[in-house]
């Protein structure tokens, strides 16, 4: 009866949930040594102060109204980017996987500009729209359409031309055909590029703060301010509200794909 109970045990599958926890040995042993240097006067506290300096900042930066307002700006900028480009490169990403002179027509031009650097394109940009809101959501735009563009291109590609002669027999219209089989066929790869586009968007989001600076609102402009008073436990304590920001925006976006995506269980 033992012997029958353990076999049962060895064959469990291996639950990593269990070593979730086991990510936060390293930051925790960073932060223990860093309090360590700092506290035998190892590092020069000027230019590396103690982690109960940047909690201190951290305390003060989240009672200034000005904090928060720079998180809604950044925010607001992130996701009205990521929305845009995302919408638009579903759109494009359709015609030309579905539509053979769509691709000889756009596909070609959409190679060369995709190897563009998005920071060349940053002169053209503040050259008609300046350094303003527009620019900034502009260049998210370009960060986030690459990525969500190529994934559906490759997912709509990857349908089966079986599933279109059934949509044939059974008379799909064309908003049939797109929502009963070409959306959910490429739904996967679709999701992927939009995984990757609010990881770009964020990204971009920071850059486009650091490089279209004009004293505005956001958290790039707490690390800006934090350089320009040579303050590095402020430039510290917004390197991790960003990084901080990242991870929650890659944990939502894992959860609405489960939600999502439910059915390919």
């Amino acid at each position: 009866m033992s012997n029958t109970v353990n076999l049962n045990r060895s064959k469990q599958p291996f639950n990593l949930s269990h070593l979730q926890f086991y990510g936060l040995v390293l930051p925790i042993a960073f932060i223990l040594f860093w309090a360590i240097a700092s506290q035998l006067n190892w590092v020069n506290p000027k230019l590396i102060p103690a982690p109960i300096e940047v909690l201190k900042i951290a305390i003060y930066q989240f009672q200034q109204q000005e904090f928060w307002t720079g998180l809604g700006a950044s925010l607001f900028r992130d996701l009205a980017g990521f929305v845009i480009g995302s919408i638009l490169a579903i759109i494009f990403g359709i015609v030309i996987g579905i539509s053979r002179w769509a691709n000889y027509l756009f596909l070609p031009s959409f190679n060369v500009l995709r190897q563009i650097s998005l920071f060349a394109w940053l002169p053209l940009i503040t050259t008609f729209l300046d350094y303003g809101n527009s620019a900034k959501i502009l260049f998210i735009v370009l960060s986030v359409f690459y990525p969500v563009a190529l994934h559906t291109i490759d997912g709509v590609r990857q349908i089966p031309l079986q599933q279109y002669e059934v949509a044939k027999v059974y008379q799909f219209n064309a908003w049939q055909t797109l929502s009963k089989l070409i959306l959910p066929a490429a739904a996967t790869q679709i999701f992927l590029g939009l995984q990757l586009g609010l990881i770009f968007a964020w990204v971009a989001t920071i850059g486009a703060e650091f490089l279209l600076a004009n004293y505005g609102v956001g958290l790039g402009n707490i690390v800006i301010r934090g350089r320009a008073a040579l303050d590095v436990g402020l430039i510290v304590f917004g390197l991790i509200i960003i990084g901080f920001i990242g991870v929650a925006w890659n944990y939502f976006a894992n959860w609405a794909e489960r939600r999502i995506l439910v059915w390919r269980r």
